[in-house]
């Protein structure tokens, strides 16, 4: 393969429909959007992520040493479970009635016989390591670069040692399964190194005389595998690697030992890495898999070599999908860790565009139709242990890492949260059953690879919260109001909904005042002072519960109007509940109460703010129908404080931004942007990595993902009737700036323009919806009809002045 013929062939984006000349003016002066690094990574948090939602890597970019760490989103602890508990009505029964007798210290200590065993854990595949001779250690000071162009999915890395540039490009192709790196030095025959693939995980490798590594490994049959007989450790899931490598005519490849090329004198050479696993699905024992990894992945290599003749296909990350342009400072050979320490002084508002579109990235790069989902660490992990298992964590992290999945225009990276919720909804029935003798199906507060659906192991605090899967549930709602998909509504979202609510009706019992409540009940992870003076997390009808609950019940009768199913025997059970759902409460501080009774914070600011669940990400809470609850939540974020770990900060500014207070929507977002230090991360609370992982710390992913969703929330709220153009958009901050393609309830794509801090023009359109919208504005409203196939322009008094069809667009 000749250098010249090294092609990377773009997925075509969306057409983009809407052109005003403001926008022009903004994108001639925005940065480019790339993560930029000035050095090698010392630290993980430094490295570059890439990924095609499957198959992933961190990119450390050392110069005479470099590690290519690599994961497998398949790759688990374990294998199927049994998530009953046999015992559990009995403990069910106790704890209700210590909770009834307001002995709620001890209802909390008895619950602990409710939990069960923790999930399993997130493992990674291996490392590719790169080693150069002794010249690359002089490399030229002032050559290098590291940069993760977002555009292109590309992490690349360039120095120069004397008068030869080195460049090593990286990406992951979703088409062809395959992690590809490109090496190449200036001159000819300036480039040879060793290459070896190992992993932390038993294996054996062989590198071969065809220029190839092959490495096949296992993970364990358990959590935390134990002496003894093969029944005692069962078979885990097993795995395959293969890297290939292609050079240049001249270039000279050799063994070294069984998992060592060397290159020698070659003026490029090409990487294609390919791995696979044996795990077939929630349900299958990995020794019953009828899934070879070894012959999966010969033969996706096989495949890659073939495709490398002609071109690979890499897709372009930040289309017009959704675009953004925000007026910048310019200073292109500013690192972004220099740029994260500065925001506290310059407000860089391209840097709030660079970080909205890397959470788009992050995610297109760790949840692709096929894979599993998004976990705790999106698909990056370099530990056998990692912090918290690595697991999808269902009272926050798993929700937030889809927040912006249909309001950013990512709708198909969503598939793999409807198939995880199908696969929950099928081991939760027996969960249901057997702990709660209840019908329907559960998830509780963590999950994994298996679909765990039952409690945690360990204090009720954490572990006992059977909403998870509700939770979940109004995501699929969620996405029937922004696609219009009646398809999907009939026939992936409606069946989990009956289930869920099933189990909902069910878990809901009598109780004082002739309301329903939920006992036993928790606030996500945050205790109280009871009545006695003793600390307790378990009680009643906490306020989270009851809104997830009201949410759900509500999702479920408007998608029986829509699917005409009203008269069903179900819908009538949910009417009959609804009324006798506690109403919320406000406590005697003007806050929103979060238990059923106004019990003392044990802390005051704690990080969780599940009380506010009908704020955001809920629609129970708004301005226009319950001001005085709004009012009362906004005391309570004031009480809450600014304090916490990132996620918490992006689910914050987006609990602001439904306020439509931009001023302290935007101090949330300028106290997210702190740059943390790995060396001394215990000291930091949220904030940033280098590479723009944001932590808790440690790093966890759904904090890129919020904040994502939560800047979208600033610029454009709606329901399936009205839109809110720049609810909560800091006009002084953010003066001048442009999004395109953010989408809105109903199935209408939306573009917007600002300058000076006030709207300048609106571009609507839908592909395939008719429909008609109320559009507000700063106390300005408007109805427009939105007629499928047709693009609508609106000027700053919401006057439409120019119409044209989607057909004229296309030649334009």
């Amino acid at each position: 393969m000749e250098d010249e013929e090294w092609v990377l062939v773009r997925k075509p984006a969306e057409k983009d429909f809407w052109n005003p000349t403001s926008m022009n003016q903004l994108a001639d002066t925005s940065k480019p959007l790339k993560v930029t690094f000035s050095g090698p990574a010392e630290h993980w948090t430094d490295a570059i992520p890439i990924g095609n939602g499957r198959l992933g890597a961190m990119v450390w970019g050392g110069i005479a040493s470099e590690t290519l760490q690599l994961n497998e989103d398949t790759l688990w602890t374990g294998t199927p479970g049994d998530y009953t508990i046999p015992n559990a009505p009995a403990a069910l029964s106790e704890v209700r009635k210590l909770v009834d007798d307001g002995d709620y210290a001890q209802a909390t200590k008895a619950a602990v016989k409710l939990s069960d065993k923790s999930p399993d854990v997130y493992q990674l595949l291996g490392d590719i390591k790169l080693e150069f001779d002794d010249s690359h250690i002089k490399y030229t000071e002032g050559t290098y670069r590291r940069e993760l162009d977002l555009e292109s999915a590309t992490a690349r890395v360039k120095y120069s040692v004397g008068d030869v540039e080195f460049t090593r490009e990286h990406f992951v192709s979703y088409p062809d399964q395959v992690m590809v790196t490109k090496i190449s030095g200036s001159k000819p025959g300036s480039l040879s190194f060793t290459v070896s693939l190992d992993s932390k995980l038993p294996h054996t490798s062989q590198a071969n005389g065809q220029n190839q590594i092959i490495m096949q490994g296992n993970c364990p049959g358990k959590r935390f595998a134990s002496e003894g007989s093969a029944n005692e450790n069962p078979q885990g899931i097993q795995f395959a690697a293969v890297l290939n490598l292609q050079t240049s005519e001249g270039g000279v490849v050799h063994s070294l030992d069984d998992k060592t090329l060397k290159v020698e004198g070659s003026d490029w050479a090409v990487m294609l890495l390919v791995a696979s696993s044996s795990f077939d699905g929630p349900f299958t024992m990995p020794s019953d898999s009828k899934k070879d990894p070894i012959s999966e992945s010969l033969n996706l290599s096989k495949s890659s070599k073939s495709n490398l003749k002609g071109s690979l296909v890499i897709e372009k990350v930040k289309s017009s999908t959704a675009n953004s342009y925000f007026s910048s400072n310019e200073d292109d050979a500013v690192s972004t860790a220099e740029r994260v320490k500065s925001f506290r002084t310059d407000e860089d508002p391209s840097f709030v565009e660079l970080l909205f579109q890397y959470g788009r990235y992050l995610l297109i790069s760790s949840s692709r139709p096929g894979t599993q989902v998004s976990n705790l660490q999106g698909i990056w992990n370099k530990d056998l242990a990692p912090p918290w298992d690595g697991a999808p964590h269902l009272n926050i992290n798993l929700q937030m890492n889809y927040w912006p999945s249909v309001s950013c225009n990512l709708k198909e990276c969503q598939e793999p949260l409807f198939d995880y919720i199908s696969s929950l909804s099928i081991n939760g029935s027996k969960t249901a059953k057997v702990n709660y003798e209840a019908s329907g199906w559960v998830a509780h507060q963590v999950s994994d690879i298996w679909a765990k659906t039952s409690p945690d192991q360990g204090e009720a605090v954490w572990a006992l919260w059977p909403m998870g899967g509700a939770w979940l549930c109004t995501h699929l709602w969620e996405h029937y109001t922004y696609t219009m998909d009646k398809e999907f509504l009939k026939n992936k979202a409606y069946p989990l909904l009956e289930g869920c609510t099933s189990f909902l009706l069910d878990w809901l019992i009598d109780g004082p005042g002739g309301f329903l409540e939920t006992n036993p009940s928790t606030s996500p992870e945050h205790t109280f002072i009871a009545p006695d003076g003793k600390p307790a997390s378990v009680s009643y009808s906490s306020t989270m519960d009851i809104a997830i609950i009201r949410e759900v019940f509500s999702v479920i009768v408007s998608a029986a109007e829509v699917l005409g199913r009203k008269s069903d025997a179900l819908i009538g059970k949910v009417l009959e509940a609804q009324p006798k759902l506690l109403p919320y409460k406000i406590a005697r501080d003007g806050s929103i109460m979060e238990w059923a009774q106004d019990f003392q914070d044990r802390d005051v600011h704690h990080r969780h703010v599940s009380h506010l669940f009908g704020l955001f990400p809920g629609h129970t809470i708004t301005l226009e129908k319950t001001p005085d609850l709004c009012k009362a939540a906004d005391y309570t974020l004031y009480k809450r404080g600014e304090d916490g770990p990132g996620w918490s900060t992006t689910w914050k500014i987006a609990l602001w931004a439904r306020l439509h207070n931009s001023e302290h929507a935007y101090r949330m977002v300028k106290r997210l942007i702190n740059l943390v230090d790995p060396t001394h991360e215990s000291d930091f609370e949220g904030g940033l990595y280098s590479n723009l992982f944001t932590a808790h710390p440690p790093f966890q992913i759904n904090g890129n993902f919020g904040f994502t969703a939560a800047v979208a929330e600033m610029l454009v709220q709606s329901t399936t009737k009205d839109l809110y153009l720049l609810p909560a958009l800091p006009r002084d901050k953010w003066p001048n700036g442009c999004v395109k393609g953010l989408k809105s309830r109903g199935g209408v794509t939306v573009n917007i323009c600002w300058e000076e801090g006030d709207l300048e023009e609106v571009g609507l359109w839908s592909k395939e919806q008719n429909s008609v919208k109320t559009l507000h504005y700063r106390g300005t409203k408007i109805t427009a009809k939105i007629s499928s196939g047709k693009v609508y322009t609106f000027n700053r008094q919401l006057k439409c002045v120019k119409t044209y069809s989607l057909q004229e667009a296309e030649f334009c």
